[in-house]
């Protein structure tokens, strides 16, 4: 059989910046994912999104939520939001982050963190039993050349300097993307004699859901 492996090389990191242009939602389409319409919207999978100005009995349950874009077409894209026998009607907004690539990048690793144990044993028992308590993503962890007028390079120090929370996006070759919230950790220098200087080992502490689309 082939070999379906998928090559590293040209995949994107970005991080997230200011809001761009609010696109104009023309439809809303209930359910779980809940269908957006809206005409050329030029988002791309992946991406975080603000959603306002939406009525109906139950626009509550959209309005001032933060979500990210999934299953895009040229006018329509999912959220991943339940809205199975809600009543929301279409006339408002959703306001995108834009996104700041991280140039020079080298390697990553991470979604490294495991769910915590629950021990769930009783004097019923007849052994140990556990339940799986919430998820944790870890960290993730990169490496960059490092170029200290790139824009990408110095968000992420400004992040850390911060201790802000910023969104962060992979894109990989093959088109899929990993969406999630993160700390900057640290932002080690490396040199030495005939080598390039780098940033190696960027931590990132991932906070709540990772979101692939």
């Amino acid at each position: 059989m082939p070999s379906t492996a998928i090559s590293a090389q040209g995949s994107k990191l970005e991080v997230s910046g200011t809001t761009g242009a609010a696109k104009t939602i023309t439809g809303v389409a209930v359910g779980f994912p809940t269908i957006i319409t809206s005409a050329a919207h030029g988002l791309t999978n992946g991406d975080v999104i603000t959603l306002a100005g939406l009525t109906g009995a139950d626009a509550a349950t959209l309005n001032g939520q933060t979500t990210v874009v999934r299953n895009i077409t040229t006018n329509t894209f999912a959220i991943e939001i339940n809205t199975v026998g809600k009543t929301i009607t279409a006339s408002g907004n959703a306001t995108p982050v834009t996104w700041t690539k991280i140039e020079n990048l080298v390697s990553f690793k991470g979604f490294d963190g495991q769910a915590s144990e629950l021990d769930a044993t009783d004097m019923d028992s007849s052994a140990k039993e556990f339940l799986l308590g919430l998820q944790d993503w870890g960290t993730f962890t990169f490496d960059v050349n490092r170029d200290f007028n790139d824009a990408g390079q110095q968000a992420v120090d400004a992040a850390k300097r911060a201790g802000a929370k910023k969104s962060y996006k992979l894109t990989l070759p093959n088109g899929k993307t990993k969406t999630f919230d993160a700390y900057c950790k640290n932002s080690p220098l490396e040199g030495g004699v005939d080598q390039i200087l780098k940033t190696t080992g960027i931590t990132l502490r991932i906070t709540g859901d990772v979101v692939d689309a």
